[in-house]
């Protein structure tokens, strides 16, 4: 027996996320209370990664943690809109890079027990460095890091954001594959 929904309230709703409490019958036959955020938006994440396999990794004080965050480049898509020109809006706004080449590598639901969001994550390659556009929301350091201490810092925890430690070791996979 699957999931079966009897009722659905939004409970909260912003311009980027609704909350959702439904009344549900669980695959066992109970009656639950089952809460969820639909998001209103695609994440969408950067590995741009230069000629000498350097990658850039943005520092932010993240305010849901109250803790320095680093993370790769990036931000919201909204479902109207083509994730890769939100992908370049994104790496452009918080580096000041552009990018050539433009290579979907991923896509992943960061915490499918309580979200439905999902993540999509571009190669950015062929870089030229600009100027960055923060929002008035951003107060970002940005770093440019060999690719492999990148990894390390996802490996060992450093990196704790989900899509970018699994964009991370997803890379770091691909490079491992393509060299052998």
């Amino acid at each position: 027996m699957s999931w079966k929904k009897l009722s659905s309230r939004s409970v909260y709703e912003n311009d980027w996320m609704q909350v959702l409490e439904d009344h549900v019958i669980n695959p066992g036959g109970g009656e639950n209370l089952y809460g969820h955020v639909h998001f209103k938006n695609r994440a969408v994440a950067i590995i741009a990664l230069d000629q000498d396999d350097n990658v850039c990794l943005v520092g932010q004080h993240r305010y849901t943690l109250n803790a320095w965050s680093w993370e790769l480049p990036m931000g919201g898509a909204p479902l109207d809109e083509d994730p890769v020109v939100a992908a370049k809006r994104e790496l452009k706004e918080e580096t000041g890079l552009t990018a050539a080449q433009w290579t979907e590598v991923m896509r992943l639901h960061p915490s499918n027990s309580i979200t439905d969001e999902i993540g999509i994550v571009y190669l950015a390659e062929g870089l030229t460095a600009g100027e960055p556009e923060f929002e008035e929301t951003e107060d970002l350091e940005i770093r440019k890091l060999p690719l492999q201490d990148a990894v390390a810092l996802a490996s060992n925890g450093e990196i704790t954001d989900a899509i970018s430690v699994a964009a991370l070791l997803r890379i770091a996979a691909i490079k491992r594959s393509s060299s052998l």
